[in-house]
């Protein structure tokens, strides 16, 4: 596995593979790796004959109060996991590779991005949307894989590549939990003893709201409230939103009817976390 920090590194060697008629998969991640960034490059390595894991903490993502600086970062254990799974390239670039000096184009969308975390994030699907497409152009993957954790990113990710007309298969892999639970994200290092327990809140009050729906109910409002009503059973917990809508526009409903994203936003004491289920 070659560990390239450089968009021209990247290029000589996926321009390399592609002489030899090899198919590519691109797996982007923020690194701080864990078994659900392992299982999408796992699935990745399947599917294609050589995979690229990009590691790189995106600031256009960030808003100016959140955590950058902060943000968990170990490219040692990161390099070890993409290895063991079997990626063939890490792209691991700094800031300044990926945003030269006077750096000013960027994507928006004005669609699926406004509500759920972009309700409250307003700058950060410009930052995911512009990174992402820089990193299609740089490796000009046949595939690309995101976590279903990220659902809204997912559906973002999808609208831009077909609206772009990129031609490259936009694939959902799906959440990895732990044992008890809870959602896998970088972010549950920044979790006490104490809020780790709070956050399996979360997992709890959806899966009341999906036995909800398996159960017959088709009024999303009152999904909703069982949601809500239920994290708010939980001291440390205070939510950004709890949302159902429709997976194909992530517009919310008020009936339940073919594919229904119910989605959360929580945050545990200072650490926001998210997750979600979609349900036909």
């Amino acid at each position: 596995m070659k560990i390239a920090v450089t968009v021209k590194e990247v290029r000589n060697q996926v321009n390399e593979w592609r002489r030899q008629g090899m198919s590519v998969g691109l797996v982007p991640t923020m690194g701080y790796l864990h078994e659900g960034h392992k299982s999408l490059i796992t699935r990745a390595v399947s599917e294609n004959d050589k995979v690229v894991v990009s590691v790189f903490v995106n600031p256009m993502q960030f808003g100016p109060s959140e955590d950058l600086e902060s943000y968990p970062r170990d490219m040692d254990r990161d390099a070890a996991v993409c290895e063991e799974a079997g990626a063939a390239l890490v792209f691991h670039p700094e800031p300044s590779e990926m945003y030269h000096e006077g750096f000013s184009s960027y994507i928006d969308m004005n669609t699926l991005t406004e509500g759920l975390c972009g309700k409250s994030r307003p700058t950060h699907f410009r930052g995911v949307c512009t990174v992402v497409a820089k990193l299609f152009n740089i490796v000009v993957p046949d595939r690309a894989y995101f976590g279903q954790k990220d659902a809204q990113q997912l559906a973002v990710v999808r609208h831009m590549a077909d609206d772009l007309s990129y031609g490259i298969e936009i694939i959902g892999c799906p959440i990895v939990r732990e044992e008890d639970g809870l959602a896998k994200s970088s972010r549950n290092t920044y979790l006490s003893n104490e809020e780790r327990k709070a956050a399996l809140i979360l997992n709890k009050a959806l899966s009341e709201g999906k036995k909800l729906i398996n159960s017959g109910e088709k009024d999303a409002d009152k999904i909703k409230a069982t949601i809500s009503d239920i994290i708010n059973t939980e001291p440390l917990a205070r939510i950004d939103y709890v949302e159902v809508v429709s997976w194909d526009t992530l517009e919310p409903i008020k009936e339940i009817n073919g594919q229904v994203l119910a989605a959360v936003a929580v945050f545990i004491g200072k650490t926001r976390l998210i997750d979600n289920f979609i349900i036909s």
